[in-house]
């Protein structure tokens, strides 16, 4: 028989973080604890659908009319409560008419276009991002033909920011290079820039000609929906042209609806309209019009105030849960009287933390304890209940040991 016409293709490297959630499923261990996707988790240790999310679903299946496409750009209205989110309400670049918005399939659907869109419209340019990220930060970006190149980020023996070394590095930056930041809940250090430093970064971008481009996909996991947009509003009241990508699957609980969106920031509105008419045929020749579900489940809840109300509420318990089991971990660690100290974890922000658990140290907690988490030690804090805490740390005790 003649070969196969797909013989020559291999099997892909198995994926660093879904991988391990396979091998967390085949794990007998009753005990297990799987530290490494990251949703949000309640204390029952299940991924909750929003009340407020719940009932803008009914009241919009009831309503809803039509299944027709929608426009390439999305819903109008569900751009302007974006660009409410993000830049806050009566803002002067909305104010200005200066920033428009593309709806996309969830935060990861906003990085591609924006790829797609600087690989053709800013052609020759580089874009950095931060040592370390998000690891899918260089497959999207990678793949949409740019030169990817990294900037220092995180200290780890200081557990903290390496904020003078990423300054000196954005120094050297060509002008007109892209600059990806992460706008809060730094994935995967939970490190965060402290408002001055956000203000120095502003300065330096608006000096140098870097062109902003935030990822900004837990707003409201750390401080706040306005604190934790507070470096992108610096940015902005600075007059920075800029790129921003949302999502609304963590602080809407939307993971599997998909729901994100592309922002970009320009000089005045007809730049605006130039750049929203360039994105709108980069969605053409992506997916062509984004999904209408879960963006009108935001929509109704922002433009509900009982439904906006419960939903900052339902926010602000997600967002304090995780904060508590911060505290528990790191409590609970130094009851154990380990040789290590957890405290710096209390200074990081959102769902994920670089905990300083070297790579044969989790393997072992894998292997010995049904304890998962990523290789370089990155742990989904929402993922910790108070009835796993004991068994977690207990098992980290043993491994790192007293």
């Amino acid at each position: 028989m003649p070969n196969s016409l797909f013989s020559a293709v291999e099997t892909a490297p198995v994926d660093p973080i879904l991988g391990i959630t396979e091998s967390f499923r085949a794990d007998s261990n009753p005990r297990k604890v799987n530290l490494t996707i990251g949703v949000y988790q309640n204390d029952k240790g299940v991924n909750p659908v929003m009340s407020s999310v719940k009932q803008a679903e009914k009241r919009w299946l009831e309503e809803e009319t039509t299944k027709a496409y929608l426009g390439m750009a999305g819903e109008p209205r569900f751009g302007e409560l974006v660009r409410e989110l993000l830049l806050g309400p009566e803002n002067a670049v909305e104010a200005a008419k200066r920033a428009v918005t593309v709806q996309a399939p969830g935060g990861t659907g906003a990085l591609r276009v924006a790829a797609d869109f600087i690989h053709t419209q800013l052609p020759g340019r580089g874009l950095w991002i931060s040592d370390p990220t998000w690891p899918n930060h260089n497959g999207i970006l990678g793949s949409a033909g740019l030169t990817v190149k990294t900037y220092p980020y995180y200290d780890p023996a200081a557990h903290g920011m390496r904020f003078d070394d990423m300054r000196a590095a954005l120094e050297q930056v060509p002008g007109g290079d892209v600059v990806l930041l992460h706008a809060c809940c730094h994935n995967p250090t939970g490190v965060d820039p402290t408002a001055a430093q956000w203000a120095q970064l502003a300065e330096l971008f608006q000096r140098r000609a870097l062109v902003p481009f935030f990822d900004f996909a837990y707003q409201g996991l750390a401080d706040g929906l306005d604190e934790d947009a507070r470096g992108v509003r610096i940015f902005a009241e600075q007059g920075l042209e800029m790129l921003i990508a949302n999502s609304f699957s963590k602080n809407f609980g939307l993971y599997r609806e998909r729901v994100g969106s592309l922002t970009a920031v320009a000089r005045d509105t007809a730049t605006a309209e130039r750049v929203l008419s360039r994105l709108k045929l980069t969605v053409r020749s992506n997916f062509s019009n984004p999904p209408a579900h879960g963006g009108k489940i935001v929509e109704i809840v922002l433009t509900t105030p009982e439904l906006r109300q419960l939903w900052m509420r339902e926010l602000t318990e997600v967002r304090e849960r995780i904060a508590a089991m911060r505290r528990l971990f790191v409590e609970t660690m130094a009851k154990l009287d380990v040789r290590r100290n957890f405290g710096f974890l209390l200074a990081q922000k959102g769902m994920f933390s670089f905990s300083g658990i070297g790579r044969e140290e989790v393997l072992r907690l894998r292997k010995d304890y049904g304890v998962y988490m990523v290789e370089n030690g990155r742990i989904n804090v929402a993922a910790m209940t108070t009835g796993n805490m004991d068994y977690l740390c207990k098992s980290i005790a043993a491994v790192i040991g007293k």
